[in-house]
């Protein structure tokens, strides 16, 4: 599966777009300026995803990895 492909499938299941993750990344204190601030780790964010969003781990990662700056194919 593609990376776009993963977040078309994230928007269609919570409604939500790659800005909106960004800025509640932010509103979370996960992000600083859009960079994921040093001590945040890889497996609080996708915790969150999962319990917040009830994502899969892979859909997690890839809300992760656009936080990083992964690029929309």
């Amino acid at each position: 599966m593609s990376f776009q492909a993963y977040l078309d499938n994230i928007q269609a299941k919570t409604g939500k777009f790659p800005a909106d993750f960004k800025a509640l990344a932010e509103k979370m204190g996960f992000t600083q300026n859009g960079k994921i601030k040093p001590e945040v780790k890889a497996t609080q964010i996708t915790d969150w995803l999962k319990k917040e969003f009830e994502l899969g781990h892979g859909h997690a990662m890839a809300i992760y990895a656009l936080l990083k700056g992964k690029k929309p194919d």
